[in-house]
């Protein structure tokens, strides 16, 4: 996966509605990680509209992967629209799924594809909205001399502290933007005239900042 400086994602549920010749089209938006995640909405979605004529969806996720579907409508009608809706706004980690309840009246694939972006794209302008950038986890070994000091510089990178264990030696387990580890490893091992030990997780999750 490549890693990306920083991502858009959503933290809200929002939800929009609207009818078009009859045809009611509602649809949801939610922050997703996974796509294993993502088929839980869905069947959640399913149930929770068991009778809806169709269930559209798009999706896409920080690794660049995603996946649509028309569920039934002409193809490139539905789930393409709505990816196109979640690109509009550059969006990864998020889910949008579309229902609509047939109305009696056929819309015609133009129009079809409108309504089913239409309805994407209102519910991801409501949507609150977040900037993720990746983090990593750092262990931090050091003497008992030198917890000052790491106090005093993970504050100036917003690491955050996750555990401290006060044994023999004083280890430190923080979570960090990926950028920064070098320049903390460099600042750490001057400041402490070698006295410290930094392992780096190779794992990468991104943190709203």
């Amino acid at each position: 996966m490549s890693i990306k400086e920083e991502i858009t994602s959503i933290v809200s549920l929002p939800e929009a509605s609207f009818k078009e010749k009859g045809s009611l089209f509602i649809g949801k938006a939610f922050p997703i990680e996974t796509e294993d995640e993502f088929e839980t909405k869905l069947l959640a979605f399913k149930k929770e509209y068991y009778d809806a004529t169709h269930h559209c969806f798009a999706y896409k996720l920080k690794d660049d992967q995603f996946r649509y579907s028309d569920a039934g409508e002409p193809n490139g009608t539905a789930g393409i629209r709505i990816y196109n809706a979640i690109e509009h706004f550059n969006l990864y980690d998020v889910g949008v799924i579309v229902v609509r309840y047939f109305g009696g009246t056929k819309l015609g694939v133009g129009p079809l594809g409108k309504a089913y972006y239409k309805s994407a794209e209102e519910v991801l302008a409501s949507a609150v909205k977040v900037i993720k950038k990746p983090f990593k986890k750092i262990a931090i070994t050091t003497g008992f001399d030198y917890i000052s000091t790491i106090h005093h510089y993970l504050p100036l990178f917003n690491a955050v502290i996750v555990n401290v264990d006060y044994s023999n030696v004083v280890s430190f387990i923080v979570e960090i933007n990926s950028s920064s580890t070098k320049k903390l490893r460099e600042l750490l091992i001057e400041a402490t005239n070698g006295n410290v030990e930094l392992s780096e997780s190779e794992e990468i999750f991104y943190r709203t900042i």
